[in-house]
């Protein structure tokens, strides 16, 4: 079956799983024997991620979520490790069971204008997507709401494209939006709370689907964010 593409970007499928310490530890210990970690982690196969994300007076956002629309979008800006010098900019789309996702490069000299709400420069910006937040924080009055912090361990299979992601201390800093400040505030949400992501391309690979056999498990649509949101 051919992937499916929105603007040019190839869809992928996401499924979220809620995991106890018990299913994360098995898990974990199954997946390392066949699947790659990703080369980007730090020594203990993780590390952080820092985003903020933008929503409005309404929680457009959050509350699309809620309900599950089929058709939404969500931006954000993000950045690893707390490594300030290397910003993206990102949209994640869904449309129907397929998921997409845009970014542009950042600077954090342009995040600051955009935190205190100087966007007139982004409306001719010659990046398409600061060009379509300009329009969204202009009609809709979207700004960065929420940081979100949390550990992300991954394993990587190359047959499928497939990547199995394991998120957890997931800290939220109150609608504080100062992403850059590594010293901001973070309140803890649930410890033992782990989101467990699968995306992969055209088809999950039968050794990856038998590995995530997993008693005790709970499918849901688990966002960062609309847990983070519980917590203020």
């Amino acid at each position: 079956m051919a992937t499916l593409t929105l603007n040019g970007l190839k869809g992928r499928t996401e499924l979220k799983h809620e995991l106890n310490k018990i299913d994360c530890f098995l898990l974990r210990n199954k997946l390392k024997h066949v699947m790659e970690v990703d080369p980007h982690a730090t020594k203990d196969g993780k590390y952080l991620i820092r985003s903020v994300y933008f929503d409005n007076f309404e929680n457009k956002a959050l509350q699309q979520k809620k309900e599950g629309l089929l058709s939404r979008d969500k931006f954000r800006v993000r950045l690893y490790d707390y490594n300030t010098t290397l910003l993206n900019l990102e949209k994640k789309s869904k449309r129907n069971n397929m998921t997409y996702k845009d970014k542009c490069r950042i600077t954090a000299e342009e995040y600051e204008k955009i935190r205190l709400g100087d966007i007139e420069w982004m409306e001719n910006d010659t990046r398409e997507l600061i060009r379509e937040l300009y329009i969204q924080m202009y009609l809709y009055q979207l700004k960065p709401l929420t940081v979100v912090d949390y550990e992300r361990e991954v394993f990587i299979y190359r047959h499928g494209n497939v990547r199995v992601t394991f998120d957890s201390s997931i800290k939220t800093s109150f609608r504080n939006n100062d992403v850059l400040n590594r010293d901001l505030p973070m309140i803890e949400t649930n410890p033992d709370i782990t989101v467990l992501e699968v995306k992969f391309d055209e088809y999950l690979p039968e050794i990856i689907r038998n590995l995530l056999q997993i008693n005790d498990r709970r499918k849901g649509t688990y966002s960062k964010y609309q847990i983070s949101r519980m917590y203020g």
